[in-house]
This record gives structure tokens, sequence and C-alpha cells, in this order.
């Protein structure tokens, strides 16, 4: 079985579809169990597959300039790259341009399509996954697209008309899609983001441990209102200084000036551009500040972590914080206001959840309680459901025809 898995450009694209992937790995595993005649453990059957080799393949497609240029080849899937830009909040000719490019992708896709032989393209989000799933729509492959948040984005409600399923992670954005081929599934998370190897962390991440840490992140660029703030609370924090720990990615944009402050004020961290190992970072952190995106609220709700939630102002629908708002009524996080943040706001919610146990306590057991680990597994589910079918319509035509000759 062959899948294209289509998108990116951020994290919040990205990483659903990493899961999706890791679920297909695992069944491809499972299928190749069951022909396996000799007795062998998983794990050596595992590490003796090629991820592109074992009754399959798993391909993605993005661009040369997405995040997913960086972190796939360190998965170990195959990648496969078109020309896409963004359309929505560019100028007139910026926009011109991108919709010439989508055409262009197109052309791409198709040719991506003859080499892979796709069964199935699963669009993750993002403008890469237009022009492959349109395209596999005509080549007449199931197709399927995820939307990760609650007010669905314009490539998503394009892309709906083609698709042949849509799985979606709230209840809310049900209503931008044909009732008859929407799924509502949760948000994919990793595997990894699930294991709890503090041995393994405490080795990439070398911090104190047991000591109080705060891991701070913008989103797979970095966030710089965030990266400003926490550099300023760190002043209002001095007293915690010998209590307290950081591991802080900022993007590259600012990861000179924030490592300064940190240094500057003596306080213990790790400062670092871009976090590969997401699992291990959330496994020695006590809480975590961060943006409200639907793929980190996954991560988050997974590992039940407290979070102080900092909404991207300018989301598509103001999304975020509408996810963000979701959380704190509920008791599972705080939230500031990006127009409300500063050094001293952000310093008085981490000093409340470092000297108040029982809330963070009460905050983890809340956001459990919004946790869909089987998110991927649904999903999977779905597009394999979509692959039968295919097939089974196609045996039949076959069939059809034998019988008309």
């Amino acid at each position: 079985m062959n899948i294209i898995i289509a998108g990116g450009g951020t994290g919040g694209h990205l990483y659903p579809g990493i899961a999706v992937a890791e679920e297909f790995w695992h069944r491809m595993l499972d299928m190749v169990e069951q022909k396996t005649e000799f007795n062998t453990d998983r794990k050596s059957l595992s590490n003796g597959l090629n991820k592109q080799k074992s009754n399959g393949k798993i391909v993605f497609v993005g661009t040369k300039h997405g995040i997913e240029s960086r972190v796939i080849p360190k998965e170990g899937y195959l990648i496969k790259f078109l020309r896409a830009e963004g359309f929505i909040g560019k100028s007139f000719f910026k926009k011109l341009k991108a919709a010439v490019t989508f055409v262009l992708s197109i052309f791409d896709s198709f040719k991506i399509i003859r080499s892979v032989r796709p069964d199935i393209v699963i669009g993750v989000g993002g403008y890469a996954s237009a022009g492959m799933v349109f395209a596999a729509h005509f080549k007449g492959i199931p197709t399927m697209i995820l939307e990760q948040n609650s007010v669905a984005g314009f490539t998503n409600r394009f892309l709906s008309r083609f698709a042949d399923a849509v799985a979606v992670t709230y209840q809310e954005s049900i209503s931008f899609f044909p009732a008859d081929k929407t799924y509502l599934t949760g948000n994919p998370v990793r595997k990894q983001i699930l294991k709890r190897d503090e041995k393994e962390a405490y080795s990439i991440f070398p911090l104190k441990k047991g000591k109080f840490t705060i891991f701070i992140f913008g989103g797979s660029s970095g966030a710089s209102s965030i990266n400003y703030a926490a550099a300023e609370a760190l002043n209002y924090l001095l007293d915690l200084r010998q209590n307290i720990q950081f591991l802080h990615q900022t993007g590259e944009k600012d990861y000179e000036k924030v490592k300064e402050a940190y240094r500057r004020l003596g306080f213990q961290g790790i400062v670092v551009p871009f976090i590969y190992r997401m699992a291990e970072a959330y496994t020695i952190s006590d809480i975590v500040v961060s943006r409200a995106g639907a793929t980190t609220l996954a991560e988050i709700t997974a590992v039940g972590k407290p979070v102080i939630l900092i909404p991207f102002p300018y989301a598509a629908s103001n999304h975020q914080e509408y996810n963000a708002r979701k959380l704190e009524d509920m008791g599972a996080a705080r939230m500031i206001l990006d127009r409300e943040l500063n050094g001293e706001t952000l310093s008085d919610v981490i000093r409340e959840l470092y000297s108040n146990e029982k809330l963070r306590n009460d905050m983890q057991k809340a956001v459990l309680a919004f946790s869909k680990t089987d998110a991927a597994e649904k999903v999977v589910d779905i597009a394999m459901s979509l692959v039968k079918n295919k097939v089974s319509e196609h045996q039949s035509v076959k069939a059809s025809k034998t019988m008309t000759v």
C-alpha cells in the first residue's frame, strides 16, 4: 500500500501528518508480522524494515521552504517537493503569483502521483496540500483531508468539494464541510509524545533533575511577543532564580537576544532555536507556556501538562483564542491575551503555578480530560475504508465487464 501525505508549512499541519504516518507504519508492520513465518520480536522486525519498503511506502509532499523539508528526513520518510505558495493575507500581486503557482503545483502533483502510484492521498492542511488532493481526485484516487482547527481554513474548505472524507478535531468545525463525509476524530498526536522516558529526556536536555522546569515555545518558527515577554519576566522572577529553570524554543530570529537575557540574569536553562524532540521536552517540564494552536493543544492535553496559553492574535477567525478560552473555562489552562502580554503579567502566572501545587494538579486532571489519544487510529481506519471501497468498486467494474464480454 502506498500513501501520500501532503501539506505542512508549519508544525501545526505537519505533526498530525506524522502521527498518521506512524499509525500506517505500525499497521504495515502488523501485516508483515502476520506473513512472517519465523519467530521474531516486533522491535527487531521494525529495525530490519525500511519505512519505504515494508509492504508499501509512505511519502510526504511539501515545499522546500516549509518545516517539512527539515523534519521529515529526520523522521525517516521520503519527501517530494512541489511548487506552492500562500494565498490568504497576501497583496494582489502575491495572490496572482500564488494562483499561477497553484496551477504549477497541480502539474507537479500529477508527476508525483505517477512516480508514487498512491492508494490514497491525505491532505493535512497548508497550501502544499491543495494541488495534491485536487490532482488525486481527478485521477480517481481516494482522498482525505484533516482539519485541525475549530474554524476551517480556506484551503480545506475548498478541498472538501473534492475529498472523499474529512477528519475534524472539533465539533464546531463540522458545519464547514459536507455532513455525509465528515468525521469527528480529534487531532492525531505522535506516539512518541506519549512516551515517558525521563532518563533519555534528561540526557537530551541536561537540566537539573527535580528542579521546577518551565518549557516555553511559540510554535515551530517561534513567537517574538512570547520571547520578549519571557526575557522580561526574568527580571520579576529573580527571587526564584535558584528554584526554577527553563527550556525555551525561540525560533531563529530571537535566539541570540533571548539566550543573552538568561545568561545576563543568571538563570539556568537551555535556549535553542528549534526542538525536534518534543516528547522529551514535555517529559521534563512542570508547566508549559505556548501558543494555542490545535496541534500544540492536542499534544499538551495528551501529556497532561498545566499550561499558560498565549493565543496568536492573527489566527484565522481568532480560533486560537477560542481554543484557549475553552480550556481556561474548564480549569485546564491559564490564558494571557497577546495584547496584554508583558514580562510582569507572564511572571505573575508563572509564580502562581510554581507556588501552588494543588492548582497544578487540578489543571493536570482537567487538561487530561480533553485528550483524544486515539485520533490517529480513527483517521487511518477511515483511510483504509476508503481504499477498500475503491478496490471493491474496481473489482465490481472489472467483473461487470467480464460478464458483458
